[in-house]
């Protein structure tokens, strides 16, 4: 029986993403035993196994903490790395590759003999958190094989013109380019390694969204109002929010007919439109959202608190744990759990957003303190007058491992939406098939 089902066994092997030829060849024998049909016990490991083999993930989904994932990418650029593993010397293999949506940071720990150009398509690949950002790992437990050179586009060409919308800008991401508009712009004087530089920053936006950048080289010709395209330019991470660095390797050139353009200055600029929660929380980070909901709770830390006046830290008993014991300086928050029926935030609010929300100034917040005998009166009167009101807050989003925040820029109760709540709130309800 061997020779005759050996063929079906390699074919099932590949076709299930080379799954382990003696674990196939032993479900084989076992229908067959019991005078399954060949076609038919083919199909019955194929419909068992199927789900486990991994389907391919583009860069453009990578995530941290994926397992067992297939990949197809071409490689940009690798060095080698000596690291110290398990107290020993070890060479691993790092750099990138791009398949088009994308392009990501890897490390091969073992050596595959790949090389800048190849093509891979690799399996039993996985992600893990490197630099804020998930990064691809794959080593002798993968396995790896080479496609043909026009599989995709060249180097030069993934490098430089995979132009994205800034909405499409993800964590995964080391390189980007895009067309957008200059909202914001300022210099700013900054010391690197004992040079004095001065770095521009500010805010480029197209119609999907906007995006903080920082410029390490002179942007000539540039400013705010400016139309550019750029290529090749850094991706940093910070709490999942991306932000665009242009370097000495960043081409930056104006757009000299920006009339042909999906947005323009004044509408990249416009508040955003305010997005569910449950798209926020989906989103590991957005620059620049508008939200709703009720505060259905005032969280511990809001009220008046006091703050180191070296590094801004929140003291306990005027001991900062950077600082020591120091002269407090007397701040007001509020820390609020956000939820507009799709998902919940938490919301952070400085002292002038807390005063327009909370209707009481930070001096008489001090009053009601030196008046009560309580440290907490303003926490529990706050947590009386703000419970279930329905706010507006704009500012941005990031994630970590207690959930999503946003810090708020700006923060109000809006006026005139209740019917678009009312229309929403229906609208839901049918889809849920409610009354």
């Amino acid at each position: 029986m061997e020779d005759r089902i050996a063929p079906h066994v390699r074919e099932l092997s590949r076709a299930l993403g080379n799954t382990d030829e003696d674990i196939i060849r032993l479900e084989l024998e076992k229908l067959l035993s019991f005078k399954v049909p060949l076609d038919e016990a083919k199909k019955t490991i194929m419909s068992k196994y199927k789900s486990k083999v991994a389907s391919p993930v583009l860069i453009k989904d990578l995530k941290t903490g994926m397992e067992g994932i297939e990949i197809v990418a071409r490689i940009l650029s690798i060095e080698e790395k000596i690291v110290i593993s398990q107290g020993e010397k070890k060479i691993i293999f790092s750099g990138t590759m791009g398949d088009g949506t994308g392009i990501c940071s890897f490390t091969c720990w073992d050596d595959m003999s790949i090389g800048v150009g190849d093509v891979l398509k690799i399996n039993n690949a996985y992600t893990r958190l490197w630099n804020n950002r998930p990064e691809l790992y794959f080593g002798k437990r993968s396995t790896l094989e080479k496609l043909p050179d026009e599989h995709f586009q060249g180097i030069e060409e993934m490098s430089h013109t995979s132009l994205k919308k800034l909405k499409d800008i993800v964590s995964a991401d080391v390189i980007t380019g895009s067309k957008v508009v200059i909202i914001e712009m300022y210099h700013r004087d900054v010391s690197l390694k004992g040079k004095n530089l001065t770095v521009i920053e500010g805010v480029i936006a197209d119609e999907t969204g906007k995006l903080p950048f920082t410029s390490w080289k002179k942007l000539a010709g540039i400013d705010i109002g400016s139309f550019v395209r750029f290529e090749g330019a850094a991706v940093r991470i910070f709490r999942g929010l991306p932000s665009i660095s242009f370097n000495e390797d960043t081409s930056v050139d104006t757009i000299d007919d920006p009339y042909e353009l999906p947005f323009s200055l004044e509408s990249a600029s416009m508040v955003p439109d305010p997005m569910p929660m449950s798209d926020v929380v989906e989103s590991n980070g957005i620059f620049d959202v508008l939200v709703r909901g009720n505060i259905i709770s005032i969280r511990p830390g809001s009220g008046m608190i006091e703050r180191c006046p070296v590094c801004n830290r929140v003291t306990q008993k005027s001991n900062c744990r950077a600082h020591g014991n120091v002269d407090c300086i007397r701040d007001m928050r509020i820390k609020a759990i956000l939820d507009d029926g799709t998902g919940s935030i938490h919301l952070m609010l400085n002292c002038e957003l807390s005063e327009a929300i909370y209707g009481k100034s930070i001096y008489e917040a001090e009053k009601m303190v030196l008046d009560s005998i309580s440290k907490d009166v303003v926490f529990e009167d706050m947590k009386r007058t703000l419970t279930g009101k329905y706010i507006a807050a704009r500012g941005n989003s990031s994630k970590n491992e207690l959930g999503v925040s946003i810090v708020a820029k700006s923060a109000w109760y809006p006026e005139n939406d209740l019917p678009e709540r009312i229309d929403s709130l229906l609208e839901r309800l049918g889809e849920g098939g409610g009354y």
